[in-house]
């Protein structure tokens, strides 16, 4: 796929089709294409983890919990979001690795934004969608437990969905032109 194809075609995918394993060559050269990120000062901030079966099962469980004590029911609510989380073909945690120095961590969280899209592009690439998810659980100290990350080394980017897409969305992006200044 032609870059510039890749980068108007991809689109979030928030439904995916059942029982479909990800390929491991698509996602190590997703992983590899999320490493080519540029990153200030190589820094290398970016960390992958890959959640398998038990570890999402936890992770849905958190999820369900936050839902339930936010009010809603856990019988209508509880069977969407164990879905949700377990039955991509994958999920992938993306962190970022902190420093003592503040602006080293932001341009280290750019970085790993870069990161991101390049994963996901990549993933879109070989025929694969994606979500990057940031809500509430992605944080939940429950969840960092889950995934055994120290919230004083580690901040969680998000989760990375990946799936074949059940449907694509289709949006209409606005003119780019408005948000271009030309300066002297």
């Amino acid at each position: 796929m032609d870059l510039h194809d890749a980068l108007r075609s991809r689109r979030t995918i928030h439904r995916y089709v059942g029982d479909q394993a990800l390929p491991e060559d698509v996602l190590h050269r997703a992983i590899e294409a999320a490493h080519h990120a540029p990153c200030h000062k190589l820094t290398w901030p970016w960390r992958f983890r890959i959640a398998g079966p038990e570890t999402r099962a936890g992770l849905a469980e958190v999820a369900v919990a936050l839902k339930v004590a936010q009010g809603l029911d856990e019988a209508a609510i509880g069977p969407v979001i164990r879905r949700k989380v377990t039955g991509p073909a994958a999920l992938l945690i993306v962190t970022q690795q902190l420093h003592d120095d503040p602006f080293r961590v932001r341009e280290d969280y750019a970085a790993c934004a870069c990161a991101v899209q390049n994963l996901m592009l990549s993933l879109h690439a070989d025929g694969w969608g994606s979500k990057w998810g940031t809500g509430a659980v992605t944080r939940h100290p429950d969840a960092l437990t889950v995934l055994g990350i120290q919230a004083s080394e580690e901040d969680v980017i998000g989760w990375i969905y990946v799936g074949k897409a059940a449907s694509v969305p289709e949006v209409t992006r606005p003119a780019h032109a408005p948000l271009v200044t030309a300066l002297p």
